[in-house]
């Protein structure tokens, strides 16, 4: 069972998709395929969902979304560029509008001085739109990093709110 927040914002998502005719695509590392289970929890998704990639190993970032290796040896997987270059990938790899990628360090080791448990990078690509990146530092267990994750990365589908 998902938790509510994430089937709400997920179907959030999916109507205004429908509403701009679009389909999506999403590319996933530290949160293992949680946005894509969220979208395809929901009755109907499969009207704007295209396909979801989990690339967790830096192999499956090259092989399944094109990711150059050595992006990922120069600025390490969990970075803005390879974030855009997942994201980009997605778009190239599937029939999609718009795509979202999510990669950073959920924990609870794996972090560093400069990367620390809880960054994570995300992108937006759309069709014939400049693609675009946000930084988070989640705080929190490796659950609720993932979930922040999540959440963050399916508002990315959506028009940025008022202040």
């Amino acid at each position: 069972m998902l938790p509510a927040a994430l089937t709400e914002r997920a179907a959030q998502v999916l109507r205004h998709a429908e509403d701009r005719r679009e389909r999506i695509a999403t590319a996933e590392s530290c949160t293992g395929g949680l946005v894509a289970a969220a979208l395809t929890a929901i009755a109907g998704s499969s009207s704007v969902m295209d396909r979801g990639f989990v690339t967790y190993s830096n192999e499956a970032k090259t092989e399944m979304l094109g990711v150059p290796p050595q992006l990922i040896a120069s600025c390490g997987a969990v970075s803005r560029e390879v974030a855009l270059a997942m994201a980009e990938g997605a778009l190239a790899h599937s029939r999609a509008d718009a795509a979202v990628a999510v990669t950073g360090i959920a924990g609870p080791g794996g972090g560093s001085a400069d990367k620390p448990v809880g960054l994570v990078h995300f992108a937006l690509a759309r069709r014939g739109e400049a693609t675009r990146h946000a930084e988070h530092r989640f705080e929190g267990d490796r659950d609720g990093i993932r979930l922040q994750a999540a959440l963050t990365a399916l508002g990315l589908f959506l028009p940025p709110q008022p202040t």
